[in-house]
């Protein structure tokens, strides 16, 4: 009897595998501490190097703040959450080639735990970028106009954008079934942040750039972010940020569960 036959009662309980599944994550983790340095140091450098080059920039008339710290605040959350997204689909990536993967796939459990296990931890590691961002730029002079509605939010933002690039990431990786996979996700999570308002708003952009910020969904979820460091946080800078992680991680999250029956015995 395969596990796609087993009834309800015979699998193992749901969240308890994903509960496993996420603890064993975070012991690697512990095990190999040395891929929270992205993470970690990343939007650590994005914040202060982005603030000491681009200050200038806010003397610009049309510049929506008068202190870059709090326009790239933003950007280095979630560029570093979007690093806790790619070290899952790295994890991932491993546990194919050591064979872990394929145990799963013959074990009693349901196959969308071995995709939800990941996206828990990964979830919960985009709170370590946001906050380092925080504290970073409490120091470095960072405003909340925007009140505890501004820190909410921007948690809201990373720990979405992770569960999505997390998700996209996952979904590559099996596609693939190798860490050849990781080089990929990595192009995809540059090549979505770096075309967006991260650096300046979308009125000083001209030509190709302004128009591919313009559709880049990265935009949305930058703007979600951001709205609390340079105003109030309005539903209208919310709802198409929440619509695009929303979006996303139905998307992405289905493509994955797809591809992993694809490898299913």
């Amino acid at each position: 009897m395969t596990p796609t036959h087993l009834s309800d009662r015979e699998l193992a309980p749901y969240w308890s595998t994903v509960e496993i599944l996420t603890r064993r994550a975070f012991v690697r983790l512990v095990r190999v501490p040395s891929v929270l340095i992205p993470m970690l140091v990343m939007p650590a450098f994005f914040a202060v190097s982005f603030t000491g080059t681009f200050e200038g920039v806010t003397r610009v008339e049309a510049f929506p703040t008068g202190e870059f710290m709090n326009w790239v605040a933003a950007f280095a959350m979630v560029q570093g959450s979007i690093f806790a997204g790619i070290g899952s689909a790295g994890a991932m990536a491993q546990d194919l080639d050591n064979g872990f993967i394929d145990r799963l796939l013959v074990s009693p459990i349901r196959r969308s735990a071995i995709i939800v296990g990941p996206l828990v931890q990964t979830a919960i590691r985009a709170v370590i970028p946001v906050t380092v961002v925080l504290v970073i730029g409490i120091a470095g002079g960072l405003d909340f106009p925007g009140g505890v509605s501004a820190v909410l939010i921007a948690y809201v933002a990373g720990i979405g954008a992770s569960l999505v690039l997390g998700a996209l990431g996952l979904a590559v990786v099996l596609r693939i079934g190798n860490i050849r996979a990781m080089a990929i996700v990595q192009v995809l999570a540059f090549g979505l942040m770096f075309p967006s308002i991260g650096q300046v708003p979308l009125s000083m952009m001209t030509g190709w750039l302004r128009d591919v910020a313009r559709v880049n969904p990265a935009t949305n979820v930058i703007r979600l972010a951001r709205q609390g460091f340079i105003g109030d946080v309005t539903w209208a800078d919310t709802w198409p940020g929440l619509l695009v992680i929303a979006l996303g991680i139905f998307w992405f999250g289905g493509w994955a569960r797809w591809e992993l029956e694809q490898r299913a015995p």
